[in-house]
């Protein structure tokens, strides 16, 4: 404040002094409000940072005070929420529009007569005090900022094109980054996120994965977004945290059950769990009230067997591998019945797949059993049963273990398709588990089907012989060369023969087929966390081999380009050739190769003394570095595993479980081939459903009123849990330690209270004073008045 054109001394502000103020306020009518100090504060600053509430009302009555917004960041990041009730009664914000800008953006609208001194702000200029409260965590602000209508503006799409986003990118690309990022804070505050929205969980859920992808996206600000995308995903966990019954936990498990497909079993639907799952909110799925809702399901119509023992549990799971085919068809009969329900629980489908596939690599081990007399022939043996038989025709024949296998594939692939009916293929490709299934079936049904088409060919080779050929034909091998080829013995097949692609198809699945065990693993707490770092082990592989092939290639040229002439004058062909070198170097890894492969014949030691340098530097670069490296890649893997087992095997095991939760697939391969008559039944009542939803509009609407009052159920529920957390949140921020600004506060509070009393007290002497005056006049008026 400033009289007669110079500065009157802050301290009667700063301090408190409350009387002066107003007397300052009430008499002079030059003061100038908008002044500032050598740190560019001008007094309603002053008072608000020391939380004057009396000061900053009186200042608040005088018309012309401009920066009234800043006055508001103030008091919003101090958390004075007295000072910001009385700053949002000021008539300046009865207009919404200045809680949705920045100070310096409404300045600059309404042509303020203050010069706005930028460099000088305290906070940024696309801050609003919404956002400034979000980031401070200060709920009861934000509260009140909400009821007034303020909202943080989500940004715009990182590539968005838009004239708006264009038009600031070009104005300053820093500065649109720096505002986005500040936008982001505020969405993903636990204050804003727990007061804005309905349904927290979901909205937290999806701004964590958007975040995540930003920050693949948005790389120079990487740590920034993921450090927003965790405290999401901490904020999820701490609602989950505040459930204190069954029916709380689902309410957050489940989501919008209304949106939800319809349940035959009355299962929960869990969509926020499967959303958690594809998210990798981990610490979600991991929580013990996630884990409870999860196992309770699991053991479905089988609650007796979850208290039970590891060995009747074994017994129970022999006891299904025994009567499996029993089991299925008392399925098909009675799918309804008690048993049907104990089968469709997740539990027993998991058991019942998993003895499936089990017997099926039975089947791949005994069918190898089965070559195992054919493999002492010689190749230019035959095998017929009789004179006239082609060779090909025996070899080519499927076998009864082949003809099994071929059921449960086609039973998996059955399998497959449905799965992909109710997902989708997008939701199926994003599993790396179906991707795997997907390429294990398919090089099955290509060895099949070339084992088929040698087949049909053996097959017309050996009509021709029974038609056209005769027993002196046969003996002379008199014959066509394309049906003579049939009777070659496996030394004189061409390399693209079908049945040679078969068998080397074959051999890949059956490894495939072995690997997906690994799926069931996450299963059992002992080989869970060992195959979440094997997975985690080839993710590291797949980045190593970049860097690998980079090097492995430059030197397989290399040496080709150095020895490529001297083919035949060396004591071994390494080098010579493209398919020498990348042999050469590759088994050099594992140290295969010898030293000689870089030696001459000739005396050409140049060319010998450079051989020598690029194999010693490529073995050092290879052995030495990179696979050191690949190890230490790997071990560092491992380590977080390990750092966080319980978690990484929950969310594993999670995972597999969610893929049994969901209604149908109770019967494995090859028994799901065959549509039971509940299959039918639930056709038919679909189709009734349908037809009645269109007819009844009555039953519509009477289905409308039960969503809407569970939907209302879950919206009170939801309350309640967003109540208890705001709670604890306020309850920890004010057990912590008295800090310095507490200190000062205290500091200042007892400074007003000095100026109040010393008010209190100079009121008190003056009236004194007037009584005694009062007194003296009246004792003097009466001595006067005696004779």
């Amino acid at each position: 404040l400033t009289t007669w054109g110079r500065p009157v001394r802050k301290s009667r502000i700063f301090y408190g002094n409350i009387p002066v103020v107003r007397k300052m306020l009430e008499e002079s009518k030059t003061l100038n409000f908008n002044c500032v100090d050598y740190m560019g504060q001008n007094a309603l600053q002053l008072a608000v940072g020391n939380e004057h509430l009396e000061v900053t009302e009186l200042l608040l009555k005088k018309e012309g005070q401009a920066r009234v917004g800043d006055g508001l960041l103030l008091a919003i990041s101090k958390g004075y929420v007295r000072i910001v009730e009385a700053i949002l009664g000021n008539p300046a914000f009865s207009q919404g529009l200045r809680l949705t800008l920045s100070p310096l953006e409404q300045e600059l609208r309404d042509d303020d007569f203050y010069a706005y001194d930028e460099d000088g702000t305290r906070f940024s200029h696309d801050v609003t005090p919404i956002i400034l409260a979000a980031h401070c965590q200060e709920y009861e602000i934000v509260h009140i900022l909400l009821t007034k209508g303020a909202r943080i503006e989500r940004p715009h799409d990182y590539f968005c094109k838009c004239n708006e986003c264009a038009e600031k990118q070009r104005r300053d690309s820093f500065s649109h980054s720096r505002s986005r990022m500040n936008a982001y804070k505020g969405l993903a505050s636990a204050a804003y996120l727990s007061l804005s929205s309905e349904d927290p969980v979901f909205t937290s859920l999806e701004l964590s994965n958007e975040l995540a992808r930003l920050a693949n996206i948005e790389t120079e600000f990487k740590n920034d977004y993921r450090k927003l995308s965790m405290q999401c995903k901490d904020f999820v966990v701490g609602v989950l945290d505040q459930c204190r019954d069954t029916e709380e936990v689902e309410a957050i498990l489940n989501g919008d059950v209304d949106n939800a497909p319809p349940s035959e079993n009355n299962r929960p639907c869990l969509e926020r769990v499967k959303l958690a799952i594809k998210y990798e909110v981990k610490k979600f799925v991991a929580h013990p009230n996630c884990q409870q809702q999860l196992l309770t399901i699991w053991y479905e119509n089988l609650s007796g067997l979850r208290q039970q023992s590891i060995g009747v549990k074994c017994w129970t799971v022999l006891g299904v591998s025994l009567g499996l085919p029993f089991l299925a068809l008392a399925y098909w009969i009675m799918p309804c019945s008690k048993l049907g329900q104990i089968l469709r629980s997740p539990f027993m489908k998991f058991v019942a797949h998993a003895v499936s596939f089990t017997i099926f690599l039975g089947l791949l081990v005994i069918n190898a059993s089965d070559r195992f007399e054919g493999v002492k022939n010689l190749p230019n043996e035959t095998i017929t049963d009789h004179p006239r038989q082609v060779f090909r025709v025996k070899t080519t024949q499927f076998s009864w273990t082949e003809m099994l296998i071929m059921k449960w594939v086609l039973g998996m692939i059955w399998s497959e398709v449905k799965e992909i009916w109710v997902d989708g293929p997008r939701e199926y490709v994003n599993h790396l588990w179906n991707v795997l299934d997907f390429g294990m079936l398919s090089i099955f049904v290509a060895s099949f089907t070339a084992r088929l088409m040698a087949f049909l060919k053996a097959s017309k080779a050996q009509l021709y012989v029974d038609q056209f050929v005769t027993n002196e034909d046969i003996r002379n091998a008199s014959l066509p060369t394309e049906v003579a080829y049939y009777t070659y013995a496996r030394n004189k097949w061409r390399p693209s023969d079908p049945q040679i692609i078969s068998e080397g198809l074959y051999a890949i699945a059956v490894v495939l087929s072995f690997s997906r065990i690994a799926y069931i693993l996450p299963a059992n707490e002992s080989f869970g966390p060992l195959q979440i770092s094997l997975g985690r082990t080839v993710k590291d592989i797949f980045k190593f081999m970049v860097i690998f092939i980079m090097v492995f290639v430059a030197f397989m040229i290399g040496m080709f380009n150095l020895y490529s002439h001297y083919l035949g004058a060396k004591y071994n062909p390494a080098f010579t050739t493209v398919e020498e070198s990348f042999k050469t170097l590759f088994w050099s890894i594992f140290g295969l190769s010898e030293v000689i492969s870089v030696v001459l014949k000739y005396d050409h030691k140049f060319i010998e003394n450079i051989g020598y340098v690029l194999y010693g530097v490529y073995n050092v670069t290879m052995v030495v570095v990179l696979l050191n490296m690949l190890i230490a890649m790997i071990n560092s893997s491992y380590q977080e595993i390990e750092t966080d087992a319980d978690v990484e095997w929950k969310f594993a095991r999670a995972k597999l479980w969610m893929s049994y939760f969901d209604e149908g697939r109770t019967l494995p391969a090859p028994f799901n081939m065959v549509p039971s008559p509940k299959s039918w039944y639930y056709l038919v009542l679909r189709t009734k459903a349908g037809l009645v939803h269109l007819c009844k509009a009555k039953d519509l609407r009477h289905d409308n009123e039960l969503e809407m009052g569970m939907l209302n159920s879950r919206f009170k529920i939801m309350k309640r849990l967003i109540k208890r957390y705001v709670l604890k949140a306020q309850v920890d921020r004010e057990n912590d330690d008295v800090n310095e600004g507490e200190l000062k506060e205290i500091k200042q509070d007892i400074s007003s209270l000095r100026y109040e009393l010393l008010e209190e007290k100079s009121q008190a002497t003056g009236e004194l004073a007037d009584l005694i005056t009062q007194l003296s006049d009246k004792f003097v008026n009466n001595t006067t008045k005696r004779p």
